[in-house]
């Protein structure tokens, strides 16, 4: 119910610009909502002087029946997907066939190209498409907007976001929107008996793994660390449904716009999270100026050079080369360890590496227990001698 304090209410009109649904008008220089209203909260945000307010019922569980399909919030950056959302795809649409219920992508951007297209063949029944300039780069605010009003007029059961940055800010600005659950950074999904979903992560430092349920409100949301899930290979064949979103924002809306992107990463240096093969080092490396050891072996793989939390915190190597719980989720095809004595932290951030090489002189080093390979011994005779041999074998092609 959308409460209105006409006693407060100065007329000022901002209401009545950002209202996607053009609910909102003056009457005798105070705000009024039509029958139009969605209850999506856009108003509410704007108003200066808190005249507006929603009171949000929780949802009768005889009702959770008209919230069907599982969302997949389509994350495209320069018009581009990031590599999440099409794991999420590949979850999601498992999660859809277990409920019986359709799999959509909500895309949010301008000239967004054929990403639809690619969409519906990594699994996407339905992708929702919203094209606008403002929507050009991400903000909090405009995409909140659009997205908090189309749920509230489709109704989903499940929406996934991926825990990038921009997935970490969305997903809570929607829950607090909308008065929703919200289970962050989830490595696990899955649909229990009551047709509810199980939304798995680790707890209490990574020492336990935490099964969370959202039985009071709906949709029921989470947000997933990249890499967890394996993407889908895509289906040229594949039909579905393109549906445009007629839901403008108004300039007025967005209180913070973009100056600059500064991009932390040296060009032509490979991402630890979207890598094929992964080499990294830890604490076991002594000296930053060792690092160029590891540095070496990974050059020759040509694989992305990372680290462990510690000689982050020192500042030797940077944040997003960071692997682990605190740091980025990774599973490529090879991952090499260092001298990484392997916290849990670490662990959930790695093991579900296609390999696992591990590198330490301690035998009973937890990395050990998630290696395929384990090399008890000294990095820094081993990862040289590797390298060598890497260099011999290339020679001879």
């Amino acid at each position: 119910m959308l409460n209105i304090n006409k006693e407060e209410c100065t007329g000022c009109g901002l209401c009545v610009k950002v209202c996607p649904f053009d609910a909102m008008h003056l009457v005798n220089e105070k705000a009024e909502d039509d029958e139009k209203c969605t209850l999506c909260g856009a108003c509410v945000k704007v108003c200066p002087v808190d005249a507006i307010s929603i009171e949000r019922k929780r949802v009768d569980p005889s009702k959770f029946t008209d919230y069907k399909g599982v969302w997949v919030w389509a994350e495209q950056i320069k018009g581009e997907l990031r590599n999440v959302v099409l794991e999420l795809l590949g979850k999601g649409r498992e999660l859809a066939d277990k409920l019986g219920e359709p799999l959509s992508a909500v895309l949010l951007g301008h000239n967004v190209g054929n990403l639809p297209d690619i969409l519906i063949q990594h699994g996407a029944d339905v992708v929702y498409v919203s094209d606008q300039e403002i929507l050009a780069q991400y903000t909090t605010e405009a995409y909140t907007d659009v997205i908090a009003a189309l749920i509230v007029t489709e109704k989903p059961n499940i929406i996934l976001y991926g825990a990038t940055a921009n997935g970490r800010d969305l997903g809570p600005r929607i829950a607090a929107r909308l008065i929703l659950g919200l289970t962050a950074d989830c490595t696990g999904l899955d649909i229990d008996d009551k047709r509810q979903l199980v939304q798995t992560r680790p707890a209490f430092g990574g020492n336990i793994m935490a099964s969370i349920l959202s039985p009071y409100t709906r949709p029921q949301m989470a947000t997933v660390r990249p890499n967890v899930f394996k993407a889908p290979e895509p289906n040229t064949s594949r039909k579905g449904e393109t549906k445009n979103v007629d839901i403008k924002v108004n300039k007025a809306a967005v209180r913070t716009k973009i100056v600059d992107t500064i991009v932390e990463m040296e060009e032509g240096e490979l991402k630890v999270d979207e890598a094929e093969m992964v080499v990294t080092c830890g604490r076991g490396i002594k000296d930053p100026q060792n690092i160029d050891i590891v540095a070496e072996l990974a050059d020759e793989l040509n694989a992305a050079l990372g680290g462990s939390r510690p000689i982050v915190d020192q500042g030797w190597m940077k944040h997003h080369q960071q692997v682990g719980q605190s740091g980025r989720t990774i599973a490529p095809k090879l991952y090499i360890a260092c001298g990484i004595s392997g916290a849990i932290q670490h662990l959930v951030g790695m093991r579900t590496s296609d390999t696992i090489v591990a590198i330490n002189s301690d035998p009973d080093a937890p990395i050990f227990t998630v290696a395929d390979y384990g090399i008890i011994g000294d990095l820094f005779k081993i990862v040289p001698a590797i390298v060598k041999e890497i260099k011999r074998v290339k020679a001879q092609k």
